[in-house]
């Protein structure tokens, strides 16, 4: 009978235990900030011709033609709205505080002083949901 002896070591891969504790969560993006953004990246799609309306899109991406109105109707926030949600801090838990179905009646209004007050309203009963 033969006996190999071999020297073994074990090496950790990646990063090291200590630098891990280091790093901090960094949560996720909130939903409605990626809806805004696909909202402006469609609506580029659809400027340059890449697609030739709506319908076309949503079969693209298999989403029904009435989801791709719901998305595209973000487009109808006023400008400071919409880079408010595209600047919303992460989320940390599981559940968005803001919601799109939150801004639907948002952007149904046509004055954009309006829609300020109302996005003001909503990120101040976030702030007490979260609290």
């Amino acid at each position: 009978m033969t006996t190999v002896t071999r020297t073994v070591s074990f090496a950790v891969k990646g990063k090291r235990k200590c630098d891990r504790e280091q790093e901090k969560p960094q949560g996720r993006v909130p939903r409605i900030s990626k809806l805004m953004a696909l909202a402006i990246r469609y609506d580029q799609m659809l400027n340059d011709g890449v697609v030739q309306s709506q319908t076309e899109l949503a079969e693209l991406l298999h989403v029904s033609q009435p989801r791709m109105t719901q998305i595209m109707n973000l487009l109808h926030l006023s400008p400071d709205v919409q880079e408010e949600i595209l600047h919303l801090s992460p989320v940390w838990d599981g559940r968005d505080l803001i919601t799109e179905r939150d801004l639907r009646t948002t952007s149904c209004e046509h004055e954009w002083v309006a829609q300020t007050l109302i996005w003001q309203q909503l990120q101040c009963s976030a702030a007490l949901l979260s609290s």
